[in-house]
Parts: structure tokens; C-alpha cells; sequence
């Protein structure tokens, strides 16, 4: 056991809580600091007025990622989840059937016979070729650490070549090659959204994430809701008597030119370890704290940043028994909409936003015969849209397109309401410009050309998490801890 090695974990996002046990079940002695009140990052819990509501991420998919976790760190999986099938569902403006996505292709292309006969024959298709994609890179280019950027193209010049052409198309040029009807191109292209940027400016190399909904894995509800990942980490941690200290933020650094001597909190506490791990943003902290020259204000500015989230978190003195549990709504003006979402506030009236219904079988979420609603809908980041002093009127317009929909105004049922806007997620959460998951996955913004997870200039400084490798999402961040602790553990085993 490496008992006499000390690690200090700045963050506890769900990359900062999976590294420390990581690391804790090693023998390595971990302490870790948390900006906020509570661990977590984004994916956080709000209570308020006897309501329970998930703040960020409502579902997951790789559930493997977190098995193989549990057996790395010799523990059981501290938290059930549930499959969801279907996935999610999805309602049209300009059509009221809702369609739901089976993961059974039979099933799911019945849905489209009158719009696209042969939609089984052309998904099976689509899905595998998505399927080849993530077979063919994972592995190799997602799951591994690269010590320099020739190292990471020859990883690449061993992907199967037949993969080149999707690097020069986006991820809805991909999609409309495989389908005809707007409806399947919409449907099929919305997990694009899930990593920050929309289908028509996220490349078509992510279309793999489709063979990971629809036959991979499939996604995931956390019963009791997504918190209970985070409080069955925080528990496992205390039984490795990991410390957590909370509301201590780091706003400084000490070295010897070669290493970090200690980090510095608001207070003016130093905090010292052998090695630091950290879990903020990958990019704002080389930004904000470290001052690197690459990572300037101005050069940050002129970095792709994924969207901005509006989220809001309702409460209603009723029950919705005809709303499902994950539910996507778009407009008429889908392509229009989802061209313009990042820079054009104009377009917000008539938005894509997803509902998901935390209550439906998680009755302790919300009080008896009321119903825990969280709205998710994409924007400007602060980049494009600085002024959000007009968010309870977007609110109010999404929550009357919503009551429309679903043939019940809810405006009146209303007994719990928090907005998020983008300045809330930078604030909260030291996100760049508030966009909602770090840096974009754009082709200069990923694997080798990401920001390391080892820092440029203090070799006893690590990242983990979003905006470094190998990029945004839960899964993402359990790999991310992975490749944090083989990081360290080579360091210090030196």
C-alpha cells in the first residue's frame, strides 16, 4: 500500500469523487476541497419547498463504466439504477402524435410507417455503421491517455480508414444521408445535443453515440434520482476516511517553479500534497487560478464553447399522469432553431426543450398528489447573450408552449419555481461564459488537442472532468477519472 503518498483533490464533481476513491482504495491518502456546500458539480440536487429536483444530468448511458469502476475500487456499486425503454419521448409542434423511442428498431420504426415505410431497413443501417464508429475508437481514442500530439495521430492512423469521411461532415449531414423524413432526422439526431453543440455543428464521428442508445447500453435512471450517485460516492469516500472540506474555494497556487507547493483558498488557507487533482473546469482553471499564457480571457473567448442551458426547476400542486418521464419537445423550426441556438437570443420563443418528470416513480421527491417538474432548454451562452434579464418571460412562453402540448395549463398548479440561466451555471459552477458543459468537442478540441489532464508546466498537477480528456458527460467522467489515476499513480510510483 502507497500510504505515505498524499493527494489532494480540488472539486468534487462526480470526476473529483471517482478519482478520490480511486485513489483511496490504493492506499494513496486523499483530502479533498469543494467550492459549494455540497459535492456533486452538476450533477446536483435542489430542495425547496418540499420538492426534490435533479439539477443537471436526469439519465446515463455506459452503465458498464460505472461497473468496472465499483470492481477497480473493490466495492459495490453504492447506488440502482434502472433501464429506461423507452429512452425518452418526443412530441412535435405540427404533430400531435408523441413518438417513443424503443429501443426494439421494429417497434420504434412502426411509429414511422406513414413518414418513412422503410425506417427499419435505413436505421439497422445507420446503426451500424454507429455501431462500427464506436467499436473501431472507443478503445482506442477515447479511453486513452496521450503524452503528445504525434502520439495521438499515430493512435488515429490506427483507426479503420473507412471511418475518414465522416471527420469532414456534421453530425445531421450524416443523418440525413440515412433518412428522408424530418421527423426521423430530428429524432435521430438529438443526442447531438447532449454534448453541448447542436447536430449541425457536432461532427459526424458522435453519430457512434447512437449505437449507444439504441443497442450498446441503452440509458439509465438512478432510482431515488441522479443525486443518489453522488451521495453513495460521498458515503463509500467516508468509509475510506476521505475527507471532504466544504465551501473552500482556490483562487491561488504556490510553487518552486517546477512543482505546486500548496493551493491557496479564498481565506488564505494553503493547502499541500504531494500531488493535486483538479476538478474544476480543465481550461478555467489554467485560466483563472494558474494565469497560463494559453488561457487567457481573450484566448479563451476565441475557444468553441459548448451552448448555454436555461433550466428550471417547477413544482405543481397536481399530478401529470399523461406526461412521460424524459420528454423532448420541438418546435416547427427545428433546423432553423438549432442553427441559431448559440448565438441568436431571438430565436428562444420557439425552442427544443426537454421536460423530465422526476416524480413519476420517485414518489418522495414531491409532495402527495404534486409533481417535480425540470425544464432543460438550450441557449446562447453568455458569449451571445449576456443580458438575461428577460428569462421569466422565456420561461413563461416554454412553460405555455408546454401547457398547450399536453391539454392542461399548468401556469395556476405552480407552487415552486427556480431558474438557472446561464450567469447562474458560470457562477455556481466556474463555467466558462456559463456555457453548460465546457469546451466543445470541434476537431482542434479533442483527444491530444483537448486541454492534458496533466499540466504543461507542473508535472505534479492533474486534471479530471469535462473540458479535459476525454470530454463532457457522465460517462465521459468516469473514463476521465481512469485516465486521471493511471496519471498520478505513474507519477507518483516514480
Amino acid at each position: 500500500m502507497n500510504n505515505d503518498k498524499s493527494v489532494l483533490v480540488v472539486g468534487a464533481g462526480l470526476g473529483g469523487l471517482a478519482t478520490a476513491l480511486r485513489l483511496a482504495s490504493k492506499g494513496y491518502k486523499v483530502e479533498m476541497l469543494e467550492k459549494n456546500a455540497q459535492a456533486g458539480g452538476r450533477l446536483n440536487q435542489l430542495k425547496k419547498d418540499g420538492f426534490t429536483f435533479d439539477i443537471g444530468p436526469s439519465f446515463f448511458s455506459m452503465s458498464y463504466e460505472f461497473e468496472e469502476f465499483a470492481k477497480d475500487c473493490n466495492i459495490k456499486l453504492p447506488f440502482k439504477y434502472i433501464e429506461l425503454d423507452p429512452l425518452y419521448s418526443v412530441n412535435f409542434s405540427d404533430n400531435p402524435k408523441t413518438c417513443h423511442l424503443y429501443k426494439d428498431i421494429s417497434r420504434l420504426a412502426e411509429q414511422f410507417k406513414d413518414v418513412e415505410p422503410d425506417f427499419e431497413v435505413k436505421m439497422r443501417k445507420y446503426l451500424d455503421k454507429s455501431g462500427a464508429l464506436f467499436n473501431d475508437t472507443v478503445d482506442l481514442v477515447v479511453k486513452n491517455n496521450f503524452d503528445s500530439l504525434f502520439d495521438y495521430i499515430l493512435t488515429l492512423m490506427r483507426v479503420n480508414p473507412v471511418h475518414i469521411p465522416v471527420l469532414f461532415k456534421s453530425f445531421f449531414k450524416q443523418v440525413e444521408e440515412h433518412f428522408d423524413s424530418k421527423e426521423a432526422q430530428q429524432i435521430v439526431s438529438l443526442v447531438a445535443f447532449f454534448l453541448g453543440r447542436t447536430p449541425f455543428d457536432t461532427m459526424a464521428i458522435y453519430t457512434l453515440l447512437s449505437y449507444t442508445e439504441f443497442q450498446h447500453d441503452g440509458y439509465y435512471n438512478v432510482e431515488g434520482g441522479m443525486y443518489k450517485i453522488v451521495e453513495g460516492f460521498v458515503d463509500e469516500l467516508a468509509k475510506a476516511n476521505v475527507k471532504i472540506h466544504y465551501n473552500t474555494e482556490i483562487v491561488d497556487y504556490t510553487s518552486n517553479g517546477k512543482k505546486i507547493e500548496s493551493v491557496v483558498d479564498s481565506n488564505g488557507k494553503k493547502w499541500s500534497a504531494d500531488t493535486i487533482l483538479i476538478n474544476a473546469d480543465a481550461a478555467v482553471f489554467r485560466s483563472t487560478v494558474m494565469k497560463h499564457k494559453n488561457y487567457t480571457v481573450e484566448k479563451m473567448d476565441k475557444k468553441s464553447w459548448t451552448m448555454g442551458y436555461l433550466t428550471f426547476y417547477i413544482g405543481l400542486k397536481c399530478k401529470l399522469p399523461q406526461v412521460n418521464h424524459h420528454n423532448y419537445y420541438l418546435g416547427s423550426n427545428f433546423k432553423e432553431y438549432a442553427d441559431n441556438v448559440l448565438r441568436d437570443a431571438d430565436t428562444l420563443q420557439k425552442p427544443y426543450y426537454y421536460v423530465n418528470v422526476l416524480s413519476k416513480y420517485n414518489s418522495d421527491c414531491a409532495p402527495e398528489g404534486c409533481e417535480s417538474l425540470f425544464f432543460v432548454c438550450p441557449v446562447p451562452n453568455l458569449l451571445n447573450k449576456a443580458d438575461w434579464s428577460d428569462k421569466d418571460e422565456i420561461v413563461d412562453s416554454i412553460i405555455a408552449d408546454f401547457s398547450n402540448r399536453i391539454g392542461k395549463d399548468i401556469a395556476s398548479e405552480i407552487v415552486s419555481r427556480t431558474i438557472y440561466t446561464p450567469i447562474e451555471w458560470q457562477e455556481q459552477f466556474n463555467l466558462h461564459r456559463g456555457s453548460g458543459l465546457g469546451l466543445s468537442h470541434t476537431f482542434t478540441q479533442i483527444g491530444a488537442m483537448r486541454p492534458a489532464n496533466v499540466d504543461e508546466k507542473f508535472k505534479n498537477l492533474f486534471y479530471v472532468g469535462a473540458s479535459t480528456i476525454p470530454g463532457a458527460g457522465l460517462p465521459m467522467a468516469m473514463i476521465s477519472s481512469k485516465l486521471a489515476f493511471e496519471r498520478i499513480e505513474k507519477y507518483l510510483e516514480k
